[in-house]
């Protein structure tokens, strides 16, 4: 039998302003600490050296991870161009430097290249595997790799400020698994000037914005007591982006059981992904059969 992780049987979602510096999993296990929980996890990492919205799943919560996982993000960043690194921000190596400056125009023409269903490779430094290790750990040790291009949806990306010659701030909605920093990377190539991103931040992810979070000297300062709890949201938070659906008495017992039950559903198409409510409160996700919901998370109430 498995040991008893200890700690509060809290759920909800706690938002954290990251600051630079800390890894995603740090501030985890931070708010984990400081609300006392026995479960807890985040919704898209951030680089160490990026800020912003860091969203922290708390025990029910983590179910509903995916779904923030894989919602539209949105990123500001600095691009310093005349620059290539090896990790392609500032903490690397610069490992080929240009002259060479665009004109805003000719940064705002690029642009739509990197707009829609695009082909992005990751960053030499990045957690994806090869050969079942991290690519950062075998760029450590000198390896270039050769990484598969990956797609990308863009939604959007914008020249927002050009403070000096050197340097540019965008601002990118993205879908899931999008690197900046080879957005910086690629524009750089594309205007023949190198480039690497400066500063990274996340202002929204999903359906929390960098407006109601919290930093992480706010958190510390009324950690363990009543008044940090009172700053979760509810975990259906995390389900705002699938139709919901409506879970009679009857049905709560065969539902939470995993099993098949009937919902009350209006406009809904046959095999949609949805989430149950009872009273507000979310019972499970499944997909709806017609008057039916075929679980595949429940939610312990």
């Amino acid at each position: 039998m498995g040991r008893r992780k200890s700690g509060r049987n809290i759920s909800g979602w706690l938002i954290v302003d990251k600051p630079a510096g800390l890894t995603s999993t740090t501030v985890v296990n931070k708010v984990r600490w400081a609300l006392g929980a026995n479960k807890a996890g985040h919704a898209g990492t951030l680089d160490p050296d990026a800020t912003g919205v860091l969203a922290i799943a708390l025990g029910e919560a983590t179910k509903t991870v995916p779904f923030i996982t894989d919602a539209l993000k949105a990123y500001t960043f600095t691009i310093r161009f005349g620059q290539a690194t090896n990790t392609d921000d500032a903490e690397g190596e610069v490992i080929a430097t240009s002259d060479t400056r665009p004109t805003d125009d000719q940064i705002k023409a690029a642009l739509g290249r990197f707009v829609g269903n695009i082909q992005q490779v990751p960053p030499q430094f990045s957690a994806v595997k090869i050969d079942g290790e991290r690519a950062y750990k075998r760029a450590r040790d000198g390896e270039t790799m050769d990484i598969a291009a990956r797609p990308l949806w863009v939604e959007s990306l914008l020249l927002d400020d050009r403070p000096d010659a050197d340097h540019a701030v965008l601002e990118m909605v993205c879908g899931k698994g999008g690197y900046v920093r080879s957005i910086a990377r690629d524009l750089g190539a594309a205007l023949g000037c190198h480039a690497h991103v400066r500063q990274l931040r996340r202002i929204w992810s999903g359906p929390f914005r960098a407006e109601d979070a919290l930093t992480l000297d706010a958190i510390e300062a009324i950690a363990r007591t009543p008044a940090l709890d009172d700053h979760l949201q509810p975990l259906e938070v995390g389900l705002a982006d699938l139709p919901m659906v409506t879970c009679p008495t009857a049905s709560l017992t065969p539902l939470r059981h995993g099993n098949a039950a009937t919902v009350i559903a209006s406009g809904i198409d046959y095999g949609s992904e949805v989430w149950a409510a009872h009273q507000g409160r979310a019972v499970a996700v499944g997909r709806l059969m017609g008057s039916e919901l075929h679980p595949s998370r429940v939610f312990v109430d």
